[in-house]
């Protein structure tokens, strides 16, 4: 078996090797881009894409809960909640169709529940006014009919 000594190679021939490599690739012809920098969040200008994203990226990130929030409840509550949701939707029902069922009436007045409604029916329009009977609020809303009157 026989070993063979390399020599290190000379400080010289590293510098001609460099100069070589770096002539060689300066032959080749440069390729470069601008910079443009382009926000990622939709608030500072960036793609609207990316909105829905970042809100749950954010939601996941966030340990805050408010000590104001109501948590599920008991059994008994989320079915008086649901009782009560049915009752208010029936009672809508009855009110939509005493102001445009089969037989519309011209005005009414409904209390339920601490509100008072009032309907009227005008030619071109019905006003329901909504009022609450503890504090006193008014809430009137006006839908239109869309029947030509002739």
């Amino acid at each position: 078996m026989q070993f063979r000594r390399t020599q290190k190679p000379s400080s010289t021939r590293l510098i001609k090797l460099a100069v070589s490599a770096s002539i060689a690739v300066s032959a080749w012809p440069a390729a470069a881009q601008d910079l443009v920098y382009e926000p990622i969040n939709p608030s500072f200008g960036g793609n609207p894409f990316n909105s829905a994203h970042l809100l749950g990226i954010a939601n996941a990130q966030n340990n805050y809960k408010d000590p104001k929030a109501s948590t599920g409840g008991s059994q008994a509550d989320i079915f008086a909640r649901q009782l009560q949701s049915r009752l208010l939707s029936a009672l809508s029902s009855q009110i939509v169709d005493a102001i445009f069922g089969e037989n519309p009436q011209e005005s009414g007045t409904i209390t339920f529940g601490g509100q008072t409604i009032d309907f009227i029916r005008g030619l071109d329009a019905v006003t329901l006014t909504i009022t609450n009977d503890e504090t006193g609020e008014i809430t009137t809303i006006v839908i239109p009919t869309f029947i030509e009157v002739n």
